[in-house]
């Protein structure tokens, strides 16, 4: 049998097992389908992705707030936005094998791509995941896993907008866990039942809304290009008129070109004043904004940014990842931003002799408190530069004769592989520079 050429998903993968960044759930009891844990290196990524989108998108805006709502939430909240009713896929199943299949992804509705068998009518399955609070488990007491964290922005527009003395145009932003039972997961962690998002919902005046949504679809490209992607690898598709949600007026993705295709990594909606308009009338509390200034009482406008935690995580470890082919061996390397990557500079001694040791874990221990370091005395100086490289350290330090003379440490960049002779005291101002970009 031939054997199965590893595809880029497959290595990566491979490496985030092997280095700690990604693990399959519950996998000494077999595994869960399609839930994933964070390993040490995978844990700091996800950490990173989302203090560099906090401080891009409410540190650096006067005018965006951040905040917290639960996962579970009073049950009437899910039937006024519609997820209750519609959040629907349409699930088939094959009568030969038994698999189950969306059937809106299908090539062919008729036929299982798994065995040829023939499928099913289509019935609606709603992704909501079901559970009950208190000791009953009857209707009166079902709650929901939030299959999105914007509701929670929604109902809480009032509280924020009271204690924060904000004034529109302003905006509140979310990240958090959300829940949703898919029918078919794939590719790694791009589609998960389990996963964060990166939300944030700006309120406007109606009639100033289209403005804002091209402020804000350019200022969610600058992001990525500031995130490290590559610009020839993201673009903008734009929904028609039979992919448009029901809520929307006007909604584009930035796309990334994956391995398995060009596929959604954030979307941008204009959702009108569709959603607080069902929860003013689903709870009966006044949910209008009087503005002083025009002296006129109004509904606002939303326009939403949406990115998922653990899809860009996935994008920015695609975009970062190659192999290089050198005269005695393969480079593996991921090309991960230093404001992002997991640890930010491996500290080596050059020989673990003439004190370097000493003076290598000073520096170590100097700069710990600040930025996660690594230090590594084992082996040859040139494995322990790839095995950084291959986890995405941005620097390597080194000390070595020359520092016992002069107090200068070699740092050699990653990307470029050169050197350059730096004053110990100078270091963390170094790493300063060269991470704190955003």
């Amino acid at each position: 049998m031939a054997k199965k050429t590893e595809t880029l998903l497959d290595k990566l993968v491979s490496l985030c097992k092997r280095r700690g960044y990604i693990y399959p759930s519950s996998e000494i009891y077999g595994g869960l389908a399609s839930i994933y844990d964070y390993g040490p290196l995978g844990a700091e990524l996800k950490k990173n992705i989302k203090n560099f989108w906090w401080k891009w998108m409410v540190q650096l805006h006067e005018e965006i707030v951040g905040l917290d709502s639960s996962i579970l939430m009073a049950p009437r909240i899910w039937e006024a936005s519609g997820h209750v009713e519609s959040f629907t896929d349409p699930l088939v199943d094959c009568k030969k094998c038994k698999q189950r299949f969306r059937e809106d992804l299908l090539e062919d509705s008729d036929t299982c791509p798994n065995c040829g068998g023939e499928l099913t009518d289509p019935r609606q399955f709603n992704l909501m995941f079901k559970t009950f609070m208190g000791p009953l488990e009857d209707s009166a007491h079902v709650v929901y896993l939030r299959p999105e964290t914007a509701q929670g922005i929604y109902v809480n527009y009032i509280n924020v907008l009271n204690s924060s003395r904000l004034k529109i145009p302003f905006g509140i932003a979310q990240i958090g866990k959300a829940f949703r039972n898919e029918i078919t997961t794939e590719n790694f962690i791009f589609r998960t039942r389990e996963f964060e998002q990166m939300e944030m919902q700006f309120f406007v005046k109606p009639g100033t809304d289209s403005d804002w949504f091209e402020t804000w679809k350019q200022n969610r490209i600058d992001y990525y290009k500031k995130l490290g992607v590559r610009g020839d690898k993201v673009r903008f598709h734009q929904h028609g008129e039979n992919e448009l949600a029901h809520y929307a007026k006007e909604a584009f993705d930035i796309e990334y070109e994956f391995p398995f295709g060009w596929k959604e990594l954030e979307g941008i909606h204009n959702r009108t004043d569709f959603d607080l308009k069902r929860h003013q009338e689903y709870s009966g509390r006044d949910l209008s904004y009087f503005d002083d200034v025009s002296r006129e009482r109004y509904i606002p406008y939303i326009v939403e940014t949406s990115a998922g935690v653990d899809r860009t995580l996935l994008t920015v470890l695609v975009d970062a990842y190659e192999e290089q082919e050198l005269e005695k061996d393969t480079r593996t390397v991921l090309h991960l931003s230093p404001p992002i990557a997991p640890i930010k500079a491996g500290i080596f001694p050059l020989v673990k002799k003439e004190g370097m040791p000493d003076v290598a874990k000073k520096i170590y221990n100097d700069l710990r408190p600040y930025y996660n370091v690594f230090y590594d005395e084992g082996g040859a100086v040139g494995r322990r530069y790839r095995r950084q490289d291959e986890v995405g350290t941005p620097f390597c330090i080194t000390v070595d004769t020359e520092t016992l003379e002069k107090e200068t440490v070699t740092i050699r960049d990653r990307d470029s592989m050169q050197q350059e002779r730096v004053k110990i005291d100078q270091l963390r101002k170094f790493l300063f520079d060269k991470v704190e970009t955003v």
